[in-house]
């Protein structure tokens, strides 16, 4: 799930950021080749329900994926699909100000895919943003759910606590393109690699809990049910480099 990165204050998390460059550099030409920056993630969330009234509640995301995303502002397009406008970044004297467009598609056979989309009416943004992510729902008994479920209800005044609720599960993998200006490919490739992996894995670990957050509290809320705990959701990031020593 992903969608404001981090805010729209300009991020530098290089130790060497280049800020003493003149603004003449920042106008040279972007470089034919772009640099990949990639990041993956696994979580869930989980849903004090029944699949079926959570199932109802993701397809109609018409009605809370905009309002779910914001701070970020957010533009429909067709049926299925949003721009999303994601702040400003930087790093080594370099920023942009990323959009991305994703489509959700309608689950089949249990899973629902999430995936990107050229922007309409954009072509020469400097950057090309490849997000793809799949979601499935299933039913699990209660007591195997995060701690704080018994203590949301008895908060709620609810004594009825449920046998079963629904664990939400996501695997999103996303590669950011970018091409730089020449000036900034004057610096050792590992390090722009490091640093932009690095800022792109912090965005995600920023909106991702967050995005989840909204959407348990807006779909409890519209239930009357207790609002999930922070135990009931849960981030992980993938270690790449593990998966490219298997694959060498």
């Amino acid at each position: 799930m992903q969608c404001q990165w981090l805010n729209n204050n300009p991020q530098n998390l290089s130790e060497l950021s280049v800020t003493h460059l003149e603004d003449k550099q920042l106008l040279q030409p972007l470089e034919t080749n772009p640099v990949h920056f990639k990041t993956e993630f696994v979580g869930y969330m989980e849903m004090y329900s029944d699949t079926e009234t959570v199932a109802n509640y993701l397809n109609a995301h018409q009605g809370w994926f905009c309002r779910c995303a914001a701070p970020m502002k957010t533009e429909p397009i067709g049926q299925n699909g949003y721009v999303l406008k994601v702040g400003r970044f930087g790093s080594f004297g370099y920023e942009v100000e990323p959009k991305l467009a994703v489509v959700l598609e309608p689950p089949l056979n249990g899973v629902y895919w999430m995936h990107s989309i050229p922007i309409p009416d954009e072509t020469s943004l400097g950057y090309e943003v490849d997000y793809e992510a799949s979601m499935t729902i299933k039913e699990i008994p209660a007591n195997l759910g995060g701690k704080g479920l018994e203590k949301a209800f008895k908060k709620h005044k609810i004594s009825q606590i449920p046998q079963k609720i629904t664990k939400v599960e996501w695997h999103l993998a996303m590669d950011v393109a970018v091409q730089f200006p020449q000036f900034i490919h004057k610096l050792p490739l590992s390090m722009i690699q490091k640093t932009g992996d690095r800022l792109l894995t912090q965005i995600v670990r920023q909106i991702s809990p967050h995005l989840t957050q909204k959407v348990q509290q807006d779909f409890h809320s519209g239930q009357k049910l207790p609002i999930p705990p922070k135990s009931s959701r849960h981030l992980e990031k993938i270690d790449l480099s593990i998966d490219q020593e298997e694959a060498a």
